[in-house]
C-alpha cells in the first residue's frame, strides 16, 4: 500500500489541511488562494498558479502532469480575464480537464482559488 505523504511549503492557511498530499504517483493540490499576490484578479490568479507550480514542484511533478483542474472565481464576469492568464500558464502543455463555478464568496478575500490534480510522470520530460 502507498504511503500518503504531505507537501507544505509554509505559509498562511487559513483552515486545517494540507496544501499538497501525494500517494504513489498521484498528487493533490488543495485550493490555492493568491491574496499575497496583490487585490486585482490577474495577480491574485498569477499568485495562485505560483503556488501550484511550487507544491508540484515540490511533489517531483510540474503543470505537464496536470489531469484535472477546478476554478472557483467570485464573479463569473472574470472569466476571460482568468483563461488569458490561465491559458498562457499552461502553453506548451496537454490541457487538463477543467470546470470553473462562480461562487458566492471566498476564504480570505480572494477573487480566485484553484485546485489541481496531478498524474506524477503522465505529462512526459
Amino acid at each position: 500500500m502507498e504511503t500518503k505523504r504531505a507537501i507544505d511549503l509554509g505559509g498562511v492557511r487559513l483552515a486545517p489541511y494540507s496544501p499538497c498530499i501525494s500517494v504513489g504517483n498521484h498528487i493533490w493540490v488543495a485550493g490555492q488562494i493568491g491574496t499575497d499576490g496583490g487585490d486585482s484578479l490577474g495577480e491574485q490568479t498569477t499568485r495562485c498558479l505560483e503556488k501550484i507550480d511550487d507544491l508540484l514542484v515540490e511533489a517531483g511533478s510540474s503543470k505537464k502532469d496536470l489531469v484535472r483542474v477546478t476554478v472557483l472565481l467570485l464573479d463569473m464576469g472574470d472569466f476571460s480575464d482568468f483563461n488569458e492568464i490561465y491559458g498562457a500558464w499552461l502553453d506548451g502543455t496537454v490541457l487538463p480537464a477543467r470546470a470553473a463555478f462562480a461562487v458566492k464568496e471566498l476564504p480570505g478575500g480572494a477573487k480566485v482559488e484553484v485546485v489541481a490534480e496531478a498524474i506524477l510522470g503522465c505529462g512526459g520530460q
